[in-house]
């Protein structure tokens, strides 16, 4: 296992103290380091000095809550977050979406449950920051290794892996991880519909579940995003009952 000086940080913001404490000793178990938070207005100040791998917010909290909370953490910083929700807070889960939050967990949750889906965005969001890292350092690929296509251009839409980033008509569009995944997927075939289940396989771990009202929430927020830079975007297509397809250049 990773040295625990080299494991990640995070945040946990919650004014409950049974899930801050419960959530802290599961997460502690695998070797994370924990810091905790029981307001979002004392969090934003800790997440901006000291910022973490990820962060988990509770919605429904005192002073500032977790809405409000990533809308300002967002004017800085692009850090994964995951909201922790009840099961009456859909209309809060589509919001949280539209702002860029990663994923949703619905309380009540198994503590397995959690620990796979921060696993799963921190590799992600690792991946990246690793395959950015090596293509700026000049190390040379090991000989006979495979070399991974730099970027992927589709007409105006150009994205780079190594870097995670993503432009439309030299504009760029800033995605969150498990949006840039799911565009990829839609992108590296333009015109072959992928099935909502495709895109959960492209954009989440294996071992975590999401249902369709994630993706479709996820579809809605890129193109909101690239309708910002372009009012006239398009090309994501929706087939009802089918999936999503990536328009063919005309």
């Amino acid at each position: 296992m990773t040295e625990t000086n080299t494991m990640p940080t995070i945040a946990l913001v919650d004014d409950d103290r049974n899930i801050l404490t419960s959530v802290s000793i599961a997460l502690e178990a695998e070797g994370y380091k924990v810091e905790t938070y029981t307001d979002g207005a004392s969090a934003l100040d800790g997440l901006i000095a000291r910022p973490p791998q990820l962060a988990i917010f509770d919605i429904k909290m005192p002073r500032m809550d977790g809405m409000e909370l990533l809308r300002r953490l967002r004017q800085k910083s692009d850090m994964p977050v995951i909201f922790l929700t009840s099961k009456d807070e859909e209309i809060d889960e589509l919001f949280g979406l539209k702002m860029g939050a990663d994923d949703f967990i619905t309380k009540p949750f198994s503590q397995r449950l959690l620990v796979e889906r921060v696993r799963a965005v921190l590799r992600r969001a690792s991946s990246r920051e690793a395959a950015a890292a090596a293509g700026t350092s000049g190390t040379a690929p090991k000989p006979g290794a495979a070399q991974p296509a730099r970027s992927l251009e589709r007409g105006q839409l150009v994205m780079d892996q190594e870097r995670h980033t993503c432009t439309w008509k030299a504009e760029p569009v800033t995605l969150t991880v498990t949006e840039f995944l799911i565009l990829h997927s839609l992108a590296q075939r333009p015109g072959v519909v992928k099935s909502r289940d495709a895109l959960m396989d492209a954009a989440y771990d294996e071992q975590v579940y999401v249902d369709d009202r994630t993706i479709d929430s996820h579809i809605k927020r890129l193109r909101k995003k690239f309708k910002m830079v372009d009012n006239d975007f398009d090309m994501i297509e929706t087939l009802y009952g089918v999936g999503y397809r990536f328009r063919e250049a005309a």
